[in-house]
């Protein structure tokens, strides 16, 4: 099927666009008769393929979602060419895997998440955004991510992992890296994706790769011989467990994967927030009782994640498109998420909305995230703090966006208080 090139959401330059733009892309995209088959935007050093179809309605990210044995996430779901080994030696890890694999890996790294766990997390999780609140407050208002959206998550991230306080500034410089591999704020890398420049950014990526592995197997390396009763102590000892270069790689995934979808949705949270007072005054008149439902409509509206990859594993038809063995889909969480025909008024945000089915977790099925319930115990933690410590907070102008086709990012956002 031919496009015009507005709606050629396989190029870069599409993902710089304004918001409002990339959404009503999307809306016309939905309203298609097929899902839309896109080449693959060329990069020096990383073998390209023939294309993809771009799934943007909510049945279909949903259907393929639950469906892992059609829509497998092998060899790759975090990039839409295939990952090179040098490079999913360090980002592999369990969500480019299929059951049996995949099955092992989260029942291991799932101990990480059990209610008991999250359970004694919560005064910590108090504590950590008090004494954020309390340097912001210290240092005065300027930019809301780096002062505190970005370093809630990190921080719980390597509390968890027992990685001490002197590295959390390295890990949250690893992690923008990794995050904003095609900005470049991040990377260096230019839009035309010159030769120079993607080589310098890829020595960037696999440099922040290599520091996180490392410094999470060396952690390994330790609780092996001297159990502290932390995360990594959990996962590295018992009858299953993770080897070194599986912890390296599930570390990565914890701190890109738990930094990402927190650090924006309580950045897009401020601006939301700030955007729609009623919004705001209708969560602070109840909050405990609507602060969870506001929550999940911050990650819909948002949506942090904005899409993965699956690849067909045969022949299978769905929702009245025939896909072939070896096709690859991606799943715009983002455009599922104001489907128009699942999501009543689907561009306005409203905190009381239910019910909410949104994806910005990931559809239904065995790769849904791990960590959603922890998501929202710290932005509900975060918001309180703001909120109540800080009743003026409100963001300023417009974010900075990040120039990414997978995450959502906001780098910056000035505020005030």
């Amino acid at each position: 099927m031919t496009i015009s090139s507005d709606l050629d959401i396989s190029q870069l330059v599409f993902w710089g666009l304004p918001q409002a733009e990339r959404m009503a892309a999307f809306r016309r995209l939905r309203q298609l008769d097929q899902p839309v088959f896109l080449t693959e935007q060329a990069v020096p050093f990383i073998k390209g393929g023939p294309g993809y179809y771009a799934l943007v309605r909510h049945a279909d990210v949903s259907e393929a979602s639950r469906n892992a044995a059609v829509f497998s996430s092998e060899p790759c779901s975090n990039s839409v060419p295939d990952m090179p080994r040098w490079l999913a030696v360090y980002f592999g890890s369990m969500i480019n895997m299929d059951d049996p694999r995949h099955a092992r890996l989260r029942r291991i790294v799932s101990r990480a998440f059990t209610p008991r766990i999250l359970s004694k997390m919560e005064e910590d999780l108090a504590t950590a955004a008090a004494e954020i609140v309390d340097q912001a407050i210290k240092e005065g208002p300027g930019d809301f991510v780096a002062q505190i959206a970005a370093r809630l998550p990190v921080r719980v991230i390597c509390d968890m992992m027992g990685i001490p306080a002197t590295f959390h500034d390295m890990v949250l410089r690893r992690t923008n890296v990794i995050l904003g591999n095609a900005d470049p704020e991040y990377t260096g890398i230019d839009p035309e994706f010159s030769r120079v420049n993607v080589a310098r950014g890829l020595a960037k990526l696999l440099h922040a790769g290599f520091s996180l592995n490392r410094l999470a197997a060396r952690l390994g390396d330790e609780r092996r011989k001297h159990p502290t009763g932390d995360l990594v102590s959990l996962l590295v000892n018992g009858e299953e467990r993770l080897t070194s270069q599986e912890l390296g790689s599930f570390f990565i995934l914890l701190v890109v994967a738990g930094s990402e979808t927190t650090r924006n949705a309580i950045a897009y949270g401020l601006k939301l927030f700030t955007d729609h007072p009623d919004q705001r005054e209708l969560l602070l008149a109840d909050f405990d009782g609507r602060v969870t439902k506001a929550c999940d409509e911050i990650v819909r509206y948002s949506t942090p994640v904005i899409q993965f990859r699956r690849t067909l594993t045969r022949d299978h038809e769905m929702n009245g498109t025939q896909y072939k063995k070896g096709d690859k889909v991606l799943l715009f969480y983002n455009s599922a998420n104001r489907d128009e025909t699942v999501f009543q008024d689907p561009d306005a945000f409203d905190i009381t909305r239910d019910p909410n089915p949104h994806v910005g977790f990931g559809g239904p099925g065995p790769h849904y995230c791990l960590g959603a319930h922890l998501a929202r115990r710290e932005m509900t933690v975060m918001f309180r703090e703001l909120f109540t410590r800080l009743p003026g907070i409100r963001a300023e102008g417009e974010p900075d966006f990040l120039l990414s086709n997978f995450i959502n990012g906001i780098k910056h956002l000035k505020y005030t208080f």
